[in-house]
């Protein structure tokens, strides 16, 4: 029988280019539901702008 994982797949999104109405890049990845329960904000790369920018979870 499989173990149950604590793991959720999320969806990051650009919120720079959001806000000056240019198409935003979009990163999936996984985070640790017990650990981190709030929503998660990295900053990656977005393509469009050409410069690392702050991208949060999506629901």
């Amino acid at each position: 029988m499989a173990k149950k994982s604590g793991r959720l797949i999320v969806t990051l999104e650009c919120t720079e280019a959001r806000a000056q109405g240019k198409p935003v890049s979009r990163y999936t990845t996984t985070k640790n539901k017990t650990k981190t329960p709030g929503r998660l904000e990295l900053k990656k790369y977005n393509p469009n702008l050409k410069k690392h920018t702050l991208h949060r979870e999506t629901k």
